[in-house]
Formats: C-alpha cells, structure tokens, sequence
C-alpha cells in the first residue's frame, strides 16, 4: 500500500473532520425543526455539504497515493447535485398532499358536506 504524502492528508483529514461536524449539525437541525417540509431543511444542506468535503478529501487522498490526478468523484457530485433536489421536491409534494386529504377528512368528520360524484353522467 502506497503512503499518502503529508500534502494530502493533512488537508483530507481535516475535510473528513469537517464532514463528520456538518453532518451531525445537519441531524441536530433535524430534532429541533417544528414540522415535516422545515425538517427536510437541515439535514440535507448538512449532509451535502458533508458528501462535498468527503469527496474532495478522496480526490486528495487519491491524488496524493497515485501521484496523478484523479477526478472520478466529480461523477458522483453530478449525480448527487440533480438527484437531491428531486427527491426533495418529490417529498414536499407528498407531505402537501397528506396534508390536504387529512384537512379533507377532518371536514367530512365535522359533518360538512362535501361535493361527491356526480350521479346525473
């Protein structure tokens, strides 16, 4: 195994430090969020920002071990950068409607009435 030089760890040991603090900030910001769509907040800037200094101390680690450049780990950047956002959005939107047919619900329990379908097609 090949020895990573001090110009290397060095800075992949503290962005691996720092990974490990954003992304338990991140899960802390978790707990203390009132509800579901200010939760989704804290933990996904933690722990992309975390999955960023990971991947930079590899690309350092990596650099520093095979003595040449090596950037595979911007694939996974990409990837990360257009799938997280999706997710995100696709969860706020569940949230959103879980809400409305809860609120739908609790009218039709208070006894209001509510358009059905319609019988006269």
């Amino acid at each position: 195994m090949t020895d990573i030089p001090a110009w290397a760890a060095l800075p992949a040991g503290a962005l691996l430090i720092a990974a490990g603090l954003l992304t338990a900030i991140g899960s802390f910001g978790l707990l203390r969020m009132p509800s579901f769509l200010a939760r989704m907040h804290p933990p996904t800037m933690g722990n992309t920002l975390g999955l960023g200094c990971v991947i930079i101390a590899s690309m350092l680690a990596t650099t520093g071990a095979t003595s040449r450049p090596v950037i595979h780990e911007l694939l996974i950047t990409v990837f990360v950068v257009m799938t997280a956002p999706v997710t995100a959005m696709m969860l706020a939107r569940a949230s959103i409607y879980r809400r409305e047919r809860r609120a739908q619900s609790a009218q039709r329990d208070d006894g209001q009435e509510q358009p059905g379908p319609r019988d006269d097609v």
